[in-house]
């Protein structure tokens, strides 16, 4: 299996993969590794709404929702089948 890079608004619900880059300035960075996302973290997306709405994922034991602009923002590199 080779492994592919997407945002987590591109990946498909119950998908996994390992955050690899976040495309963002300072603040959004210092924001999303306060809620635990930071390269090298492992992250599961749970749902997202239709129509850009919010995207819920876990990482480690915790379940967080972003805005789909910010789910854009968070690289991850995931197991092509």
């Amino acid at each position: 299996m080779s492994k592919v890079q997407v945002t987590l608004a591109q990946m498909e619900d119950g998908q996994a993969g390992v955050v690899v880059q976040i495309l963002g300035g300072y603040g959004l960075i210092r924001r999303l590794e306060v809620l635990g996302i930071r390269p090298g973290k492992k992250v599961t997306k749970i749902s997202s709404m239709l129509l850009r709405g919010p995207v819920t994922f876990q990482v480690d034991s915790t379940q967080i929702a972003v805005g789909f602009g910010m789910a854009n923002k968070i690289v991850v590199e995931v197991e092509k089948q």
